[in-house]
């Protein structure tokens, strides 16, 4: 798989203290982002999923956030990785470009599977015009945190916050 880089103990990418892993490759292209860098999957360095896993398992004080660029890009490596993760015991988040709706329907099922394996969804892409500092794990108005725990464990109605 193609990373950007990882980070850890980082604050703003979920709860707690994190390790953040970074994926090369994005569709979106979205005005104002924070790491036009990751558009280009070539600008990624090759990993193998064993190894981001020793540099998460490295810091095991941390959950896990996967970010990007857009993971959902190279879902069916991430997906692997992720299970890999939650065997681990760690709770992971996830961020996305694409909405909730658009990839629980996805044709691609490494992409619909990873949403049942992460804990929360952070969707939507990043929209500079409704850019707002002052909320907690997102950059714009639009994106949501979504519980997938919730949605895919326990059977409930969607939970959107």
């Amino acid at each position: 798989m193609k990373v950007m880089n990882i980070i850890h103990d980082s604050v703003v990418d979920g709860p707690g203290l994190r390790t953040a892993v970074f994926f090369a490759g994005c569709p979106h292209f979205c005005k104002g982002c924070h790491n036009p860098a990751s558009w280009q999957i070539k600008n990624g360095t090759d990993m193998a999923v064993e190894e981001v896993l020793e540099e998460i398992t490295s810091n095991p004080l941390t959950n896990v956030t996967l970010t990007g660029g857009e993971p959902f890009f190279q879902a069916m490596e991430v997906c692997e990785l992720a299970q890999k993760i939650k065997q681990l015991g760690k709770n992971i988040w996830v961020y996305s470009g694409y909405t909730f709706e658009y990839l629980s329907h996805s044709d691609d099922r490494y992409q619909r599977k990873l949403l049942t394996i992460c804990d929360v969804l952070v969707d939507g892409p990043f929209i500079l015009a409704e850019r707002d500092l002052t909320l907690k794990f997102r950059g714009s108005r639009n994106q949501r945190i979504i519980d997938l725990s919730h949605i895919y464990r326990k059977n409930r109605e969607l939970d959107f916050y």
